[in-house]
Protein backbone atom coordinates (compact mmCIF):
# COMPACT_ATOMS: atom_id res chain seq x y z
CA UNK A 1 0.00 0.00 0.00
CA UNK A 2 1.72 3.15 -1.20
CA UNK A 3 1.31 6.79 -0.23
CA UNK A 4 -1.90 8.17 -1.78
CA UNK A 5 -1.39 10.43 -4.75
CA UNK A 6 -1.58 14.14 -4.11
CA UNK A 7 -4.83 15.75 -5.21
CA UNK A 8 -3.17 19.16 -5.20
CA UNK A 9 0.55 19.75 -5.71
CA UNK A 10 2.00 21.93 -2.98
CA UNK A 11 5.36 23.59 -3.58
CA UNK A 12 7.39 26.38 -2.06
CA UNK A 13 6.17 28.94 -4.60
CA UNK A 14 2.54 28.26 -3.64
CA UNK A 15 3.30 28.58 0.07
CA UNK A 16 5.20 31.81 -0.47
CA UNK A 17 2.28 33.23 -2.44
CA UNK A 18 -0.27 32.21 0.19
CA UNK A 19 1.80 33.81 2.93
CA UNK A 20 2.28 36.96 0.88
CA UNK A 21 -1.49 37.35 0.48
CA UNK A 22 -2.68 36.27 3.94
CA UNK A 23 0.28 36.71 6.32
CA UNK A 24 2.62 39.20 4.63
CA UNK A 25 4.80 39.60 7.72
CA UNK A 26 5.88 35.96 7.22
CA UNK A 27 6.29 36.13 3.45
CA UNK A 28 10.05 36.72 3.45
CA UNK A 29 10.94 33.75 5.65
CA UNK A 30 13.09 31.11 3.93
CA UNK A 31 10.94 28.12 2.99
CA UNK A 32 11.77 24.49 2.32
CA UNK A 33 9.66 21.34 2.11
CA UNK A 34 10.60 18.97 4.94
CA UNK A 35 7.84 16.35 4.70
CA UNK A 36 5.18 15.14 2.32
CA UNK A 37 3.15 12.42 3.98
CA UNK A 38 -0.12 10.65 3.37
CA UNK A 39 -2.20 13.71 4.13
CA UNK A 40 -0.13 16.86 4.45
CA UNK A 41 2.90 18.72 3.17
CA UNK A 42 5.03 20.43 5.81
CA UNK A 43 7.12 23.43 4.80
CA UNK A 44 9.60 24.82 7.29
CA UNK A 45 9.40 28.60 7.49
CA UNK A 46 12.48 30.18 8.99
CA UNK A 47 13.84 28.75 12.22
CA UNK A 48 10.73 28.61 14.39
CA UNK A 49 7.67 28.00 12.20
CA UNK A 50 6.24 25.47 9.77
CA UNK A 51 3.35 25.64 7.31
CA UNK A 52 1.12 22.56 7.16
CA UNK A 53 -1.08 22.15 4.10
CA UNK A 54 -3.37 19.26 3.08
CA UNK A 55 -2.37 17.49 -0.13
CA UNK A 56 -5.71 15.71 -0.54
CA UNK A 57 -9.34 16.40 0.33
CA UNK A 58 -9.56 13.70 3.01
CA UNK A 59 -7.06 15.65 5.10
CA UNK A 60 -8.78 19.01 4.77
CA UNK A 61 -11.37 18.28 7.45
CA UNK A 62 -8.65 16.96 9.75
CA UNK A 63 -6.76 20.26 9.54
CA UNK A 64 -9.98 22.10 10.41
CA UNK A 65 -10.37 19.81 13.44
CA UNK A 66 -6.86 20.74 14.56
CA UNK A 67 -7.52 24.45 14.13
CA UNK A 68 -10.73 24.17 16.16
CA UNK A 69 -9.57 21.90 18.96
CA UNK A 70 -5.79 22.10 19.43
CA UNK A 71 -6.05 25.14 21.73
CA UNK A 72 -8.18 22.95 24.02
CA UNK A 73 -5.70 20.08 23.81
CA UNK A 74 -2.75 22.41 24.44
CA UNK A 75 -4.45 23.59 27.62
CA UNK A 76 -4.69 19.96 28.79
CA UNK A 77 -1.19 18.69 27.98
CA UNK A 78 0.95 21.74 27.31
CA UNK A 79 2.59 21.66 30.72
CA UNK A 80 4.07 18.27 29.80
CA UNK A 81 4.90 18.56 26.10
CA UNK A 82 4.11 21.01 23.28
CA UNK A 83 1.56 20.26 20.58
CA UNK A 84 1.27 22.02 17.20
CA UNK A 85 -1.37 24.56 18.16
CA UNK A 86 -1.71 26.85 15.12
CA UNK A 87 -0.22 30.30 15.53
CA UNK A 88 -1.84 31.44 12.26
CA UNK A 89 -4.53 29.93 10.05
CA UNK A 90 -4.94 30.17 6.30
CA UNK A 91 -7.96 29.97 4.03
CA UNK A 92 -8.39 28.74 0.45
CA UNK A 93 -6.85 31.15 -2.05
CA UNK A 94 -4.93 31.36 -5.33
CA UNK A 95 -6.52 28.12 -6.51
CA UNK A 96 -5.53 26.19 -3.40
CA UNK A 97 -8.83 24.73 -2.11
CA UNK A 98 -8.39 24.03 1.62
CA UNK A 99 -7.64 25.55 5.00
CA UNK A 100 -4.02 25.41 6.16
CA UNK A 101 -2.05 26.27 9.29
CA UNK A 102 1.15 27.92 10.45
CA UNK A 103 2.42 26.01 13.48
CA UNK A 104 5.51 26.06 15.71
CA UNK A 105 8.56 24.16 14.51
CA UNK A 106 9.60 21.61 17.13
CA UNK A 107 13.11 20.19 17.55
CA UNK A 108 13.72 16.47 17.59
CA UNK A 109 13.50 13.34 15.48
CA UNK A 110 10.65 10.88 15.21
CA UNK A 111 10.46 8.24 17.89
CA UNK A 112 10.13 5.61 15.15
CA UNK A 113 13.87 5.64 14.51
CA UNK A 114 14.53 3.65 17.72
CA UNK A 115 12.51 1.86 20.36
CA UNK A 116 12.19 4.33 23.22
CA UNK A 117 13.06 3.83 26.87
CA UNK A 118 11.81 4.73 30.32
CA UNK A 119 12.25 8.52 30.14
CA UNK A 120 10.06 8.89 27.04
CA UNK A 121 7.59 6.37 28.50
CA UNK A 122 7.15 8.51 31.61
CA UNK A 123 6.69 11.64 29.49
CA UNK A 124 4.09 10.05 27.23
CA UNK A 125 2.23 8.46 30.13
CA UNK A 126 1.87 11.94 31.61
CA UNK A 127 0.51 13.21 28.29
CA UNK A 128 -2.17 10.53 27.93
CA UNK A 129 -3.15 10.85 31.60
CA UNK A 130 -3.89 14.54 31.06
CA UNK A 131 -5.46 14.01 27.64
CA UNK A 132 -7.83 11.15 28.50
CA UNK A 133 -10.52 13.22 30.19
CA UNK A 134 -14.19 13.44 29.17
CA UNK A 135 -14.60 15.29 25.90
CA UNK A 136 -17.45 17.73 25.16
CA UNK A 137 -20.51 16.57 23.20
CA UNK A 138 -19.38 18.45 20.08
CA UNK A 139 -15.95 16.80 19.92
CA UNK A 140 -15.06 15.52 16.44
CA UNK A 141 -16.22 12.02 15.52
CA UNK A 142 -13.80 9.57 13.89
CA UNK A 143 -15.46 6.43 12.47
CA UNK A 144 -12.29 4.29 12.58
CA UNK A 145 -10.47 5.35 15.77
CA UNK A 146 -11.50 4.92 19.42
CA UNK A 147 -14.46 2.79 18.30
CA UNK A 148 -15.38 -0.77 19.34
CA UNK A 149 -12.73 -3.12 17.99
CA UNK A 150 -15.29 -5.45 16.45
CA UNK A 151 -16.16 -2.74 13.92
CA UNK A 152 -12.59 -2.96 12.59
CA UNK A 153 -12.41 -6.77 12.28
CA UNK A 154 -12.96 -7.00 8.53
CA UNK A 155 -10.16 -4.54 7.77
CA UNK A 156 -7.70 -6.06 10.25
CA UNK A 157 -8.33 -9.69 9.30
CA UNK A 158 -8.01 -8.79 5.62
CA UNK A 159 -4.53 -7.40 6.29
CA UNK A 160 -3.62 -10.43 8.37
CA UNK A 161 -4.58 -12.68 5.46
CA UNK A 162 -1.75 -11.23 3.35
CA UNK A 163 1.89 -12.32 3.30
CA UNK A 164 3.05 -8.87 4.44
CA UNK A 165 2.31 -9.15 8.16
CA UNK A 166 4.71 -11.28 10.24
CA UNK A 167 3.24 -13.85 12.65
CA UNK A 168 -0.19 -13.19 11.20
CA UNK A 169 -1.87 -16.32 12.56
CA UNK A 170 -0.82 -15.48 16.12
CA UNK A 171 -1.97 -11.90 15.65
CA UNK A 172 -5.36 -13.07 14.38
CA UNK A 173 -5.87 -15.09 17.57
CA UNK A 174 -4.90 -12.12 19.73
CA UNK A 175 -7.14 -9.84 17.67
CA UNK A 176 -10.21 -12.03 18.15
CA UNK A 177 -9.60 -12.10 21.91
CA UNK A 178 -9.26 -8.32 22.03
CA UNK A 179 -12.31 -7.74 19.83
CA UNK A 180 -14.32 -9.87 22.25
CA UNK A 181 -13.22 -7.95 25.34
CA UNK A 182 -15.72 -5.74 27.17
CA UNK A 183 -16.17 -2.43 25.36
CA UNK A 184 -15.44 0.98 26.86
CA UNK A 185 -18.33 1.91 29.14
CA UNK A 186 -17.14 5.20 30.56
CA UNK A 187 -17.69 8.61 29.03
CA UNK A 188 -15.96 9.27 25.69
CA UNK A 189 -12.57 10.78 26.45
CA UNK A 190 -10.24 12.84 24.31
CA UNK A 191 -7.84 10.64 22.34
CA UNK A 192 -5.08 11.51 19.90
CA UNK A 193 -6.19 8.62 17.70
CA UNK A 194 -2.90 8.05 15.88
CA UNK A 195 -0.32 7.86 18.64
CA UNK A 196 2.26 5.79 16.78
CA UNK A 197 5.97 6.64 17.10
CA UNK A 198 6.15 8.64 13.87
CA UNK A 199 3.84 11.20 15.48
CA UNK A 200 6.16 11.59 18.48
CA UNK A 201 9.32 13.69 18.49
CA UNK A 202 12.22 12.98 20.80
CA UNK A 203 15.58 14.61 21.43
CA UNK A 204 18.63 13.84 23.56
CA UNK A 205 18.46 14.42 27.29
CA UNK A 206 21.20 14.40 29.96
CA UNK A 207 22.84 11.07 30.75
CA UNK A 208 22.37 9.86 27.18
CA UNK A 209 18.62 9.23 27.47
CA UNK A 210 15.99 10.78 25.22
CA UNK A 211 13.02 12.89 26.19
CA UNK A 212 9.71 13.53 24.46
CA UNK A 213 9.92 16.91 22.73
CA UNK A 214 6.50 17.09 21.01
CA UNK A 215 3.37 15.17 20.05
CA UNK A 216 2.21 16.05 16.55
CA UNK A 217 -0.44 15.26 13.91
CA UNK A 218 -3.74 15.52 15.75
CA UNK A 219 -5.79 15.11 12.58
CA UNK A 220 -7.44 11.95 13.96
CA UNK A 221 -8.31 13.63 17.26
CA UNK A 222 -11.62 12.29 18.51
CA UNK A 223 -13.58 11.23 21.58
CA UNK A 224 -14.05 7.61 22.56
CA UNK A 225 -12.15 4.65 23.97
CA UNK A 226 -8.68 5.53 25.36
CA UNK A 227 -7.37 2.07 24.41
CA UNK A 228 -6.48 3.23 20.90
CA UNK A 229 -3.82 5.56 22.33
CA UNK A 230 -2.52 3.00 24.81
CA UNK A 231 -1.49 0.76 21.91
CA UNK A 232 1.61 2.95 21.75
CA UNK A 233 2.96 0.81 24.61
CA UNK A 234 3.91 -1.87 22.06
CA UNK A 235 4.47 0.39 19.06
CA UNK A 236 6.89 2.89 20.60
CA UNK A 237 8.86 1.42 23.50
CA UNK A 238 11.47 -1.18 24.29
CA UNK A 239 10.66 -3.75 26.99
CA UNK A 240 11.63 -1.50 29.90
CA UNK A 241 9.86 1.48 28.39
CA UNK A 242 6.70 -0.53 27.80
CA UNK A 243 6.63 -1.70 31.40
CA UNK A 244 7.19 1.86 32.63
CA UNK A 245 4.40 3.20 30.43
CA UNK A 246 2.00 0.51 31.61
CA UNK A 247 2.84 1.18 35.25
CA UNK A 248 2.21 4.93 34.89
CA UNK A 249 -1.15 4.70 33.09
CA UNK A 250 -4.26 3.90 35.12
CA UNK A 251 -6.25 1.46 32.97
CA UNK A 252 -8.15 -1.73 33.78
CA UNK A 253 -7.47 -5.17 32.31
CA UNK A 254 -10.17 -4.90 29.64
CA UNK A 255 -8.74 -1.57 28.42
CA UNK A 256 -5.25 -3.05 28.14
CA UNK A 257 -6.69 -6.04 26.25
CA UNK A 258 -8.34 -3.67 23.77
CA UNK A 259 -5.10 -1.70 23.58
CA UNK A 260 -3.30 -4.87 22.46
CA UNK A 261 -5.94 -5.21 19.78
CA UNK A 262 -5.34 -1.68 18.61
CA UNK A 263 -1.61 -2.45 18.51
CA UNK A 264 -2.41 -5.35 16.17
CA UNK A 265 -4.55 -3.06 14.02
CA UNK A 266 -1.96 -0.29 13.74
CA UNK A 267 1.04 -2.60 13.36
CA UNK A 268 -0.68 -4.56 10.59
CA UNK A 269 -1.51 -1.31 8.79
CA UNK A 270 2.13 -0.21 9.00
CA UNK A 271 3.29 -3.64 7.81
CA UNK A 272 1.41 -3.49 4.51
CA UNK A 273 2.83 -0.11 3.46
CA UNK A 274 5.76 0.38 1.09
CA UNK A 275 7.67 2.39 3.71
CA UNK A 276 10.69 0.57 5.15
CA UNK A 277 10.66 2.55 8.39
CA UNK A 278 6.97 1.78 8.95
CA UNK A 279 7.56 -1.92 8.30
CA UNK A 280 10.48 -1.98 10.74
CA UNK A 281 8.32 -0.53 13.50
CA UNK A 282 5.53 -2.96 12.58
CA UNK A 283 7.82 -5.98 12.96
CA UNK A 284 9.11 -4.71 16.30
CA UNK A 285 5.58 -4.06 17.53
CA UNK A 286 4.37 -7.50 16.45
CA UNK A 287 7.04 -9.19 18.55
CA UNK A 288 6.36 -6.89 21.49
CA UNK A 289 2.60 -7.43 21.52
CA UNK A 290 2.90 -11.21 21.14
CA UNK A 291 5.89 -11.84 23.40
CA UNK A 292 5.85 -8.96 25.85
Amino acid sequence: MGTPAAEFDVDVDLVAALLRVQHPDLADLPLRIVASGWDNVVVRAGDSLAVRLPRRAAAATLVEHEQRWLPTIAALVGDVVPVPEPVRTGRPALGYPWAWSVVPWFPGRTAGEHAQGVRVAHDLAAVVTRLHVPAPPDAPVNPVRAVPLATRSDAVLTRLATDDVPRAAELATLWRTAAGAPTHTGPPVWVHGDLHPFNLLVEPAPLGDRRLSAVVDFGDLTAGDPAVDLATRWLTFDAAGGRAFGARVDADEATWTRARGWAVSIASALAVTDDDAFRTVAARAVDAVLDG
